[in-house]
């Protein structure tokens, strides 16, 4: 197994997790709590896929995908209330997922030729869609839009990837660098409250 589709599935498995807690926090029944597993994890990757015209999308050509969501989807079911004290697991769970799946898209957009800003776009599309379904299909604001440094984080990580590719660093180590990387720029965002600058209107009085 090579190292890109290992942490594909941990990627995957991850997210699938986040889903499962997300909609545990929600209070849905079993079957929705497994429904938005799934879309969280496969959410990203099948948008990439359809944008850069891969035909079947990647978690239709093994079974290796559908086996890690259900054993993403099982643990966090039976381990639910142990994980709910862990008060920041789920955002560990999204910044792991963020972070792997940013690799995964910029490696996918490159291998087919792609530009390297198409790649940067297809690494953070693979990052954040499934984020951004899981948490509009439970009602919530996605990540995405908020201050917090997210999506940028992704953009940040795709960027160091394709430079470190450039420069000609092993592929594994470049990989395991750049997940590194996204994740720390995400806790280090957090912790020093880091955040993207509020985009408002002027205000305009009436003139008397």
């Amino acid at each position: 197994m090579s190292l890109l589709l290992l942490l594909d599935y941990i990627g995957t498995m991850v997210f699938a997790m986040s889903g499962v807690l997300t909609a545990a926090e929600k209070r849905l029944d079993l079957f929705g709590a497994m429904f938005i597993g799934v879309v969280t994890a496969i959410g990203g990757g099948t948008t990439r896929d359809l944008l850069l015209g891969v035909q079947p999308v990647t978690w239709l050509q093994s079974d290796g995908y559908l086996i890690v969501i259900l054993i993403g989807i099982i643990l966090a079911v039976l381990f639910r209330r142990f994980l709910a004290q862990l008060r920041r697991t789920l955002f560990l769970f999204d910044t792991i997922g963020i972070g792997v799946f940013t690799v995964i898209g910029v490696e996918k957009a490159l291998l087919l030729g792609m530009h390297p800003l198409v790649a940067v776009l297809m690494g953070m599309t693979s990052a954040v869609v499934g984020g951004v379904i899981r948490d509009t299909l439970t009602n919530d604001l996605p990540l995405i839009f908020h201050r917090e440094i997210y999506a940028t984080a992704c953009i940040g990580g795709a960027i160091i990837y394709i430079l470190l590719r450039w420069l000609g660093m092993d592929s594994a180590l470049n990989q395991i660098f750049t997940v590194v990387a996204i994740i720390s720029i995400r806790l280090l965002s957090i912790h020093f409250n880091w955040s993207m600058p509020i985009l408002t209107m002027p205000d305009h009085k009436e003139e008397a």
